[in-house]
């Protein structure tokens, strides 16, 4: 009943060996989504770097795939985590940015799985297990906003993440896991090529039939309003042909004289 990250943890301790996973499928059926991808949380993955006494935060990272080959650094010469934002990194697009700051999880008592099918527990599970990136669709635009922004992903792209392990008091990275897989977000369906180049030699044939059986319907709608329209005009000339001749004058006979009595 653990999570696949704490038997993960089991087999290969270090952090630096371990990558971020996406989120388990019986916990986030629909996932990715056009702009979130949800992660497990870092269950068992930094305890090896703990000291006791010591206060620490997981710091989440996110980048476009396309920006691996700009830089895919997250702290600077002295061991500081970056604060780069959304908007610093056009989304990703040029370098990591920072998505999130939580509690370094509880390895001692991770959330079970078989508590997800209990309504009154699955909210609580799924805030322990997993991580929604892209969850917030007001951060960018509220001048009031002071945390960090996790706002929406753009569809269609692919990223990686990464967790850092940092002690807070002395503001520098004391772990941190590999970068991710490569993870993509969903495509609008309005938006996919349609063109025929892009589509198999089936689709084309029926997309043809289906052209010509319109073609062929319509040509038919056609030349049944034609002989309509002629039959109408048919039946309108032998109307009035009739209504001529039998409204013809009847003659009166002439020389015909009247005869008195003599």
């Amino acid at each position: 009943d653990l999570p696949l990250s704490s038997l993960l943890a089991l087999t290969v301790p270090r952090a630096q060996n371990l990558r971020p996973q996406i989120a388990n499928p019986k916990l986030a059926t629909n996932n990715p989504t056009l702009t979130t991808i949800a992660l497990e949380k870092p269950f068992c993955v930094f305890d090896d770097s703990l000291s006791p006494g010591s206060s620490y935060m997981v710091y989440l990272y996110a980048m476009a795939d396309s920006a691996s080959t700009v830089s895919s650094a997250v702290t600077d010469n002295s061991s500081k985590p970056l604060n780069t934002t959304f908007q610093d990194t056009n989304g990703g697009q040029l370098g990591p940015y920072r998505v999130a700051l939580f509690n370094v999880p509880n390895c001692g008592s991770p959330p079970l799985l078989a508590d997800v099918v209990n309504m009154k527990k699955v909210s609580d599970v799924l805030k322990q297990y997993l991580f929604r990136v892209g969850d917030d669709v007001t951060c960018l635009y509220d001048p009031n906003f002071s945390g960090v922004c996790n706002p929406p992903l753009d569809e269609d792209t692919t990223y990686r993440f990464k967790y850092l392990l940092v002690d807070v008091v002395a503001g520098v990275v004391k772990d941190q896991t590999l970068w991710s897989d490569p993870m993509k977000t969903l495509k609008q369906t309005s938006t996919i090529d349609t063109w025929p180049g892009r589509r198999s030699g089936g689709m084309i044939v029926i997309t043809s039939i289906l052209s010509t059986l319109i073609f062929l319907l319509v040509v038919g709608f056609l030349a049944s309003i034609f002989f309509f329209v002629m039959a109408s005009r048919e039946t309108s000339t032998e109307t009035t042909h009739e209504s001529q001749t039998t409204q013809q004058a009847v003659p009166t006979s002439q020389g015909k004289r009247r005869v008195h009595p003599g």
